[in-house]
């Protein structure tokens, strides 16, 4: 077994003010994608560069935390609606934690059709070349998960097991590090690869989905389930089932790409 690192939460505390790991993990995910597609080829010629691609960068932002909390509400907390209905404001108070990156995808998706309309924008170029940055806020999110000491593995017996303070006197898997490595570095390591092929419109993110789905999905079994929810049917999490609509959706996303291609 290998002691947790308990490291402080907040980073920087001044006053009221509190800079957290886990928010600064989001910034950083968020400035590095900025820089690495303001130099992708492809970015230069969509035009999407400086005030353009910041304007993007912000649209991004707020749909991926609105989406994320209201996600987390929705699929997590279902059961408790009426307490969030009841105290309204605890819908937008995201400093106490509850995130859904399958209600940020929503949310970053709708954020981005809605700039692509006003902007005269190619929706599915724009989305391809952005899409291969975004493993590198997700591998970062899930580090931060781990400096917060949430969403834990389950019990291990393991050699690098660990205890958590918020998950019993039990020895658990790591599981934050294995969805940091699998969702940031290996996903990214394909997207990135894969990026320099004639792909069509839209495929990149078809791969995306697919890919980040099946790791995702893999990733689950070493994760313990939220206590709210549990497991569902086929004793598979609700995080298993929204990656299963992920890879579904691909799938679907694919087949009507092609059939818009051929209808050309």
């Amino acid at each position: 077994m290998i002691p947790y690192p308990e490291i402080d939460p907040v980073l920087i505390e001044i006053g009221p003010l509190k800079l957290r790991w886990y928010g600064l993990m989001y910034v950083i995910g968020f400035v590095a994608a900025y820089f690495l597609i303001s130099r992708e080829k492809r970015a230069k010629a969509l035009g999407l560069q400086g005030t353009l691609l910041q304007d993007l960068f912000f649209f991004l932002a707020v749909g991926l935390i609105a989406g994320a909390r209201l996600g987390y509400i929705l699929f997590y907390q279902f059961p408790n609606m009426g307490e969030y209905l009841s105290r309204p404001l605890e819908i937008i108070a995201v400093w106490h934690g509850g995130m859904s990156f399958h209600g940020g995808l929503i949310g970053a998706i709708l954020a981005g059709v809605i700039f692509c309309r006003t902007r005269g924008m190619p929706l599915w170029q724009v989305a391809d070349c952005v899409i291969s940055a975004a493993p590198i806020g997700l591998g970062l999110g899930r580090v931060g998960n781990f400096i917060n000491g949430e969403l834990f593995g389950r019990p291990s017996t393991l050699p690098w097991a660990m205890v958590f303070p918020g998950g019993g006197p039990i020895p658990r898997h790591p599981s934050q590090i294995y969805e940091a490595l699998l969702e940031g570095v290996v996903l990214f390591v394909i997207l990135w690869r894969a990026k320099e092929r004639p792909w069509r419109p839209g495929y990149m993110v078809c791969l995306f989905l697919a890919c980040y789905g099946t790791l995702r999905f893999a990733a689950e079994f070493f994760r313990e389930p939220d206590p709210q929810v549990g497991l569902l049917w086929w004793r598979l999490s609700m995080g298993q089932w929204l990656c299963v609509a992920m890879v579904a959706g691909a799938a679907l996303l694919l087949v009507a790409l092609r059939r818009q291609s051929r209808a050309k």
